[in-house]
């Protein structure tokens, strides 16, 4: 994990449950099952900037709603640069390299509350 780099704002996901840790796990176990990263790949792979922009859309609500930090800011970095007709190939890496770093995190998460 690099400095400095929240993946999950741990509390605050809690916070937003009423504090229900098991309820937090549970909804993390739904976001790792979710399609919208996959969605997003695919997109991708067929060139659909429509479609990335929707599946990037879903992917950072769902991220921002869990308090997964990192990745709802990348996703907006990456829903942003579509809008703007300015996308960096290299966004496309960043998201899916914290999407990777979010689901191991999640990981740990889960193991310690459900």
């Amino acid at each position: 994990m690099a400095d400095n780099i929240v993946y999950i704002n741990t509390e605050e996901g809690v916070k937003r449950v009423m504090n229900n840790v098991k309820l937090y796990a549970k909804l993390l176990t739904k976001f790792k099952d979710d399609p919208s990263f996959n969605d997003l790949e695919a997109a991708m792979a067929e060139g659909d900037m429509e479609k990335v922009k929707v599946s990037s859309h879903t992917l950072k609500g769902l991220a921002a709603n869990l308090a997964l930090t990192e990745l709802s800011k990348q996703s907006l970095e990456l829903e942003s640069q579509i809008k703007n007709g300015k996308l960096n190939p290299k966004q496309i890496t960043f998201v899916k390299n914290v999407y990777h770093q979010t689901i191991a995190e999640i990981e740990k998460v889960i193991a310690q509350y459900a």
